[in-house]
């Protein structure tokens, strides 16, 4: 169902999340302070920002660092950059459609980069609400088949309120309601049920098949994308068989 999944998850066995950690704290910092700033420093009245340091945790980020993160988000004497929020809507190859979510605060430099890259890779910049309507945002977490129950996923995934359990080349995925998405992963937490991945997504209602040359090129539109210091979070439609991202990714 989800390629993006699938792509989070060579990356991960490539070690390539270990090797740009930095890069990674940078960009949950910047979600964190922006979340604060804009809905305050408290997570049980901030949906936003309780998302953000359940991400921020997951990546193993100190408590201390977190904490900084949110005062300085949080209190008007912090100071410190202030940034703003700009999704950009785009195709890659095939058509395939491409929402990039950026924090930035240099919207000019933000803009001109994205637009380089998707042209770089044989995409290129859509008009606002030209791909958008393709997804819809969700709860998503997400299981290897190989080390769990799946019987016993989709009976504690039901009754936690999830919309739907499915499987997928070795991975099981459950999609929720966003405002149900904590309670369901608690649930899961509670049964010690060991996730691959957790967050809030941007689900495709439709998908691209892709493979050879345009699977090639789509990967790497999605690396160069996910590599910009004002990039938060990529999300596209493209469907690549498991086999073929391994082999393309070695």
């Amino acid at each position: 169902m989800s390629g993006h999944s699938k792509w989070s998850t060579i990356k991960h066995k490539k070690g390539a999340a270990d090797a740009k950690r930095g890069a990674i704290f940078t960009k949950l910092i910047k979600e964190i302070t922006t979340a604060a700033r804009i809905g305050g420093g408290d997570t049980e009245a901030n949906p936003r920002l309780r998302v953000a340091v359940l991400k921020a945790r997951a990546e193993n980020m100190t408590k201390e660092n977190i904490e900084r993160a949110i005062k300085r988000g949080a209190s008007a004497a912090e100071g410190g950059e202030m940034y703003e929020e700009y999704t950009y809507e785009g195709y890659g190859p095939s058509g395939v459609a491409i929402l990039v979510e950026t924090l930035t605060d240099n919207k000019n430099r933000t803009t001109a980069e994205v637009r380089h890259i998707f042209s770089r890779f044989s995409g290129n910049l859509g008009e606002a609400g030209s791909v958008g309507w393709i997804f819809n945002k969700k709860g998503y977490i997400s299981f290897d088949k190989q080390t769990v129950d799946e019987d016993k996923i989709m009976e504690i995934a039901l009754e936690a309120g999830a919309e739907d359990v499915t499987e997928d080349e070795g991975t099981i995925e459950v999609l929720t309601d966003v405002s149900q998405f904590e309670a369901v992963k608690k649930v899961f937490d509670e049964h010690n049920m060991k996730y691959q991945e957790a967050q809030i997504e941007m689900i495709p209602q439709t998908s691209v098949k892709l493979e050879g040359r345009s699977a090639e090129t789509m990967l790497k539109l999605m690396e160069t994308l996910e590599d910009s210091d004002d990039v938060q979070n990529v999300h596209a439609n493209f469907d690549i068989s498991l086999k073929e991202m391994e082999r393309l990714s070695q």
